[in-house]
Order: structure tokens, then C-alpha cells, then sequence
């Protein structure tokens, strides 16, 4: 099919299939070096981009990762079941530390991953909350959340999506999920910053667990938040954003179609300014007000966030 053709099939880049599949771009570089797992498609000579076959590859291995393989059989597997239609890539001679460092942070993040995920299948309330307490507390909320948690989450809501029976393990898990993020939340008696940040859900949003998380890093740094974990009616939104006057308010967008950039226009009237942030896969980044600031994933959301309201981290 020709470049220029309408129909082309849409293609992502690394940083947007890392974030689709919940892993570090360093991952998906050494899946690539290593098996041959990596983008088919140029868009000139130096940019790669996934295409629909390459994150279906990524995404199969992903969910052997969860079912207990290893990197290299979840690898075979993946190009097992959708071969490459181009030669295969040559694996280096060679890593340097900092890939062999990221392999092994990889393996430790698919180990704690299985277990969680055994767990969650055998409907073991208590290992679960184990499995969450001790993943946070070895890797730090926003780690555990992208390498670990909410792609077990993902990989069980696909596993039972369309079916009755089965989605019980991903409520029961989700349920634990908001417990252990709201225990890893520490109440600040003296925040770094003395506006909060108002921290909220666009109204039709409906998973708004990655705001939880963002909450409890945030607390880590010791800045102040006020989280909406229900989506609130714009109108409600407007209101609780004049009241709380605070520095920033940072509006979460998971789903497709549900935000809408208007909100941002209602929710910044009156005289006390607020630094606006648009977080999430969900926005359109051509329909933000110049005003909006967009914050593509959670970890640097928090960075960004602390940088704004407080400068470098202590």
C-alpha cells in the first residue's frame, strides 16, 4: 500500500507502545535487540514504528510473561503465533550493564508480576494484598504500578473480556489495588506545597485507579493532593476547583472519546489561576488550549508536577 494512501494502517512509536503495554521504552528496545521483537515500519530512515502485527507480538508475549513463561519462551511464543514477514534480527555479541541491568530489573518486575497474578486467579485475598504491599514496597508506587500492576490488570481484563465467568478475579484485584495504593498514601502534616494539587477524573472516565497511584507518588515527595477518585459532573468539577483554589488541577483520560477540552475552559474561571495539566492517553494533544500542559504518563506527571509546584526534589 502506498505512503500515501488513506487507508495505511496506523502506526505508534516506542514511547507510545511502552505506555499502551505498561513497561519502560529501555524494555521494548532490549526485546527488540534481543528476539527480535521491535518495530516494522519506517517512517524515513532513523524513526521505527510499531505497527498492528508488532504490538499484537508484544502483547501476547506480555500476557506469557504473566502466565509464568520466561523472556525467551514468551518471545518464541509471540513470533510463533504471528511470525514476522521480514528476516529476523541478529541478536548483539554483546550488552552493556546498563541492558543487563534493565533485563534483570525486567525479570524482577515479570516475577513479581506471575505471583500477583497466581494470586489473583486462586482468589487469594491475602496473598494478593501481600503481593501488592511487598511489590510497592520493593519497587515504589509508580514502578510497581507501570511494570507490575496495571499490566496484570490488563492482561486479566482482556483474558476474560466478553465473558461472565472469570471477570471476578479482575474486580477482586482492583478492589485490593485501590486498598493497597490508599495505604501507600502517607497523610502529610506539612506539605511541600501550600496550594494543593486538585487531582480529578474527565465525568465519563471510568477507570480512575492511575490517579490513585499518581496520589500516593505525590504524597511520597511529600506534595499535597486532593483527589476526586469518583469522575465528577463538570459543574461539580468547576465548584470544587473555586473552593480548594489550587495550584494545579490535573484531569485524567484513559478511554477514547471521553475527554473533552472544554472542561479545562470551566474549571479555570474566576481570579485564583491554576496550572492546568491534561494527563493521559486520552487527550487529543492538537485539541488542548495552549494554557493546557499535556502529561503523557504517570511517572513523569509526578516529575513534572513536583518540578512546577515546588522545584528539584529533596
Amino acid at each position: 500500500m502506498g505512503a500515501g494512501s488513506g487507508t495505511e494502517e496506523p502506526t505508534l512509536p516506542v514511547a507510545s507502545v511502552a505506555r499502551r503495554l505498561g513497561v519502560a521504552p529501555s524494555t521494548l528496545r532490549t526485546w527488540d535487540r534481543r528476539y527480535g521483537l521491535g518495530p516494522s515500519r519506517h517512517t524515513d530512515g532513523r524513526h521505527r514504528r510499531y505497527g498492528t502485527s508488532d504490538i499484537g507480538r508484544l502483547e501476547l508475549m506480555q500476557r506469557a510473561l504473566l502466565s509464568g513463561a520466561s523472556t525467551a519462551e514468551a518471545a518464541r511464543y509471540a513470533l510463533e503465533q504471528i511470525p514476522r514477514s521480514g528476516p529476523p534480527q541478529p541478536e548483539e555479541p554483546s550488552e552493556p550493564a546498563d541492558v543487563s541491568a534493565a533485563d534483570d530489573a525486567l525479570e524482577v518486575r515479570s516475577r513479581l508480576a506471575r505471583r500477583l497474578s497466581t494470586a489473583a486467579l486462586a482468589m487469594d485475598v491475602g496473598a494478593v494484598q501481600r503481593m501488592l504491599a511487598d511489590t510497592i514496597a520493593e519497587l515504589g508506587v509508580l514502578p510497581a504500578w507501570t511494570g507490575v500492576i496495571e499490566p496484570v490488570l490488563s492482561a486479566l481484563g482482556a483474558r476474560w473480556r466478553g465473558a461472565s465467568a472469570g471477570a471476578e478475579v479482575e474486580y477482586l484485584l482492583a478492589e485490593c489495588v485501590f486498598a493497597a495504593l490508599v495505604r501507600a498514601t502517607p497523610v502529610l502534616d506539612e506539605p511541600r506545597n501550600t496550594r494543593p494539587v486538585l487531582l480529578g477524573c474527565v465525568p465519563d472516565e471510568r477507570d480512575s485507579m492511575p490517579m490513585y497511584a499518581l496520589a500516593a507518588s505525590l504524597a511520597g515527595r511529600r506534595i499535597g493532593a486532593q483527589l476526586f477518585g469518583v469522575p465528577l459532573p463538570a459543574e461539580v468539577l468547576a465548584v470544587a476547583v473555586r473552593r480548594s483554589a489550587p495550584a494545579a488541577v490535573v484531569l485524567w483520560a484513559h478511554g477514547r472519546g471521553v475527554a473533552d477540552a472544554r472542561l479545562f475552559a470551566r474549571v479555570s474561571r474566576g481570579r485564583q489561576r491554576s496550572r492546568l495539566f491534561a494527563c493521559g492517553p486520552g487527550w487529543d494533544p492538537a485539541g488542548l488550549p495552549d494554557k493546557v500542559e499535556l502529561l503523557t504518563d504517570l511517572p513523569s506527571a509526578a516529575d513534572r508536577i513536583e518540578h512546577v509546584l515546588v522545584g528539584a526534589r529533596r
